[in-house]
C-alpha cells in the first residue's frame, strides 16, 4: 500500500532553516509529481510547493518562493523541502501528497500525516 511519510519537523527560530522530508513506498515514486502543503493553526489547507517526476520542473506558492526549495531523490524515493529564513506565519503541519500523474497537476490521491513546524523565538 501507499505510504508517505514526513520527517524533519520541529522547533524554528525565526530566520532559521529546516528540511523536511517524505519517504515514500507503495508506488513507482519516479512515475509520479510530488507536492507539500501545511495547515496553520485555524487555517484551511494551504499549497506550499510541488515537483514533477522527474525533478526537473518545481512550483511554489508566492508565499514561500525564493525561501523554500523543493528536490527530489528518485533513488531514494524522497522528496525534500528546504526552508529558509523561517517567518512565523511558516508555523504549521506540513504534508507531502502524491500526484495522480506524472507532471504537476495538483490532483492528489495519497497524503502523509504530516510533520509540524513551529517557528518562534
Amino acid at each position: 500500500q501507499v505510504q508517505l511519510v514526513e520527517s524533519g519537523g520541529g522547533l524554528a527560530q525565526p530566520g532559521g532553516s529546516l528540511r523536511l522530508s517524505c519517504a515514500a513506498s507503495g508506488f513507482t515514486f519516479s512515475g509520479y509529481a510530488m507536492s507539500w502543503a501545511r495547515q496553520a493553526p485555524g487555517k484551511g489547507l494551504e499549497w506550499v510547493s510541488g515537483i514533477n517526476s522527474g525533478g526537473t520542473d518545481t512550483y511554489y506558492a508566492d508565499s514561500v518562493k525564493g525561501r523554500f526549495t523543493i528536490s527530489r531523490d528518485n533513488a531514494k524515493n524522497t522528496v525534500y523541502l528546504q526552508m529558509s529564513s523561517l517567518k512565523a506565519e511558516d508555523t504549521a503541519l506540513y504534508y507531502c501528497a502524491k500526484d495522480r500523474w506524472a507532471g504537476f497537476t495538483a490532483e492528489y490521491d495519497y497524503w502523509g500525516q504530516g510533520t509540524q513546524v513551529t517557528v518562534s523565538s
